[in-house]
């Protein structure tokens, strides 16, 4: 249900969700939506906050009450931030701020279902924290996979900084929710914030706070998310993005646990456990001035580095199947399956985009495949025309049950085919040495064609 006293709003939202595939329906004021909550049941309800009569807080409060279960999004202006930060406090899932970008408001969306104790939003009575983001929504059982778990078990049970490495598309957000929820604050806030998607000079606001009249625009005080998240975890996504001033305070913080809201010079102290995840190479950002070098070994107290897609290839038939089930459900059809041919595709393919790129072409290919099973033909032009050397054939008689050793000679072998057998290159494209590589494709006994 979208709640907002904007007609143009409320239509805008309802053709552009029920493009995802969602059920909609609209209000135009919180009173309208109450009177109409029981007899719809909505799952998720998207409000905006400022509306006459009954407010989008109010909104939160009533339906609350009636619903523990609901799913609950608000949507506010950049000078009104500080009532999203209300809003979370009295319940709402997220929030996000106008005007959005399209990929945004459906990205929260499919976080909420992902994160959900079922496929769907709402079907069940939500239960703690701990069972809704469990380690068993990060998919695989590959030995590198089994092994990062177990560490993110260790790390959960530790109150100290983490810092989440790894590629986009790797799933950094939700290791850092699996940590919150199997650690001893599973029940108290867990606040993220991507540091890269807020402007620079309203990032240090967001994260302290301030007081009424510190600046133009500053009509009343604002609670910082620091304080938000006190008791609990706060999550900065991409943190190589925070400018040098802001990490000179974030230091600060993590050294006393104590922050000054801006325009204010009375410290507030809270306790907050940190969470940074980045898919820049910080080290790299420390040598050539960009970041920090005291915040830096300061962040990497527990490091976890999480594997690109293309280093724990067995996963993806996995992944493949876990996207499939997910999507019959969310769409309440027959769950389809890859054809053989499929399958090879796309445990050969290179899957820069990791994880996301995994699950976006299997979506696409879900929604156009006319048949339940899912063939070549399914996948994007670019995708499905990638050439895979017929020498790998003999390596993967069984695409439903391959081998580590034949994907990993397979892989390497199309990736040497890919870059011209260029080895540095190849090298560095699969993660390792060139040393190592030279020693796999001497243990492969691998050739170019015509060699």
């Amino acid at each position: 249900m979208v709640v907002d006293d904007e007609e143009s709003m409320c239509n805008f939202m309802e053709i552009m969700l029920r493009k995802e595939g969602y059920a909609v329906s609209t209000a135009l004021s919180g009173r309208e939506a109450m009177e109409r909550m029981d007899a719809e049941h909505p799952d998720l309800v998207i409000s905006d906050i400022m509306m006459p009569g009954m407010s989008g807080i109010e909104l939160l409060t009533q339906a609350k009450k009636r619903r523990e279960d609901l799913h609950f999004i608000v949507m506010t202006a950049y000078a009104s931030v500080d009532s999203a930060v209300e809003a979370l406090k009295k319940g709402a899932d997220d929030y996000i701020t106008k005007p959005f970008k399209i990929n945004e408001i459906k990205q929260v969306i499919k976080t909420l279902i992902q994160y959900s104790s079922t496929p769907t939003v709402g079907k069940a009575v939500r239960g703690k924290r701990a069972d809704r983001f469990t380690l068993d929504r990060f998919i695989g059982k590959s030995e590198i996979i089994v092994k990062l778990k177990e560490l993110v078990l260790q790390i959960a049970e530790s109150d100290s900084i983490a810092l989440i490495l790894g590629e986009s598309g790797t799933g950094k957000d939700l290791i850092a929710r699996a940590i919150h929820a199997h650690s001893r604050r599973q029940d108290m806030p867990f606040v993220a914030i991507n540091c890269a998607a807020i402007p620079e000079q309203l990032l240090e606001s967001e994260l302290f706070g301030h007081q009424k009249g510190s600046f133009t625009g500053a009509i009343k005080d604002k609670e910082g998310l620091f304080h938000v998240a006190d008791g609990g975890v706060l999550f900065l996504d991409e943190i190589g993005n925070l400018t040098t001033g802001l990490q000179v305070k974030l230091l600060r913080v993590l050294e006393t646990q104590e922050f000054t809201p801006v325009g204010s010079t009375i410290p507030l102290k809270v306790d907050v456990r940190l969470i940074a995840a980045t898919n820049s190479d910080l080290e790299e950002d420390v040598k050539a001035n960009r970041f920090r070098a005291d915040l830096f070994y300061r962040l990497k107290v527990l490091p976890i580095f999480l594997p690109p897609l293309s280093q724990r290839r067995e996963d993806i038939s996995l992944l493949a199947e876990y996207f499939l089930n997910r999507l019959a459900a969310k769409h309440n059809a027959v769950a389809k399956k890859l054809s053989p041919e499929a399958e090879r595709l796309i445990m050969a393919s290179a899957w820069p985009g990791n994880v996301r790129e995994l699950e976006n072409t299997i979506t696409r290919a879900f929604l156009l495949s006319k048949t339940e099973t899912i063939r070549p033909e399914d996948f994007p032009d670019k995708f499905a025309k990638e050439e895979v050397s017929e020498e790998l054939a003999p390596e993967l008689p069984n695409p439903a049950n391959p081998t580590l050793e034949s994907i990993e000679k397979a892989y390497i072998f199309w990736v040497l085919n890919q870059t011209g057998w260029q080895k540095a290159k190849a090298a560095k494209l699969l993660g390792i040495d060139a040393s190592t590589l030279y020693r796999k494709i001497e243990k492969y006994a691998l050739k170019r064609e015509g060699e």
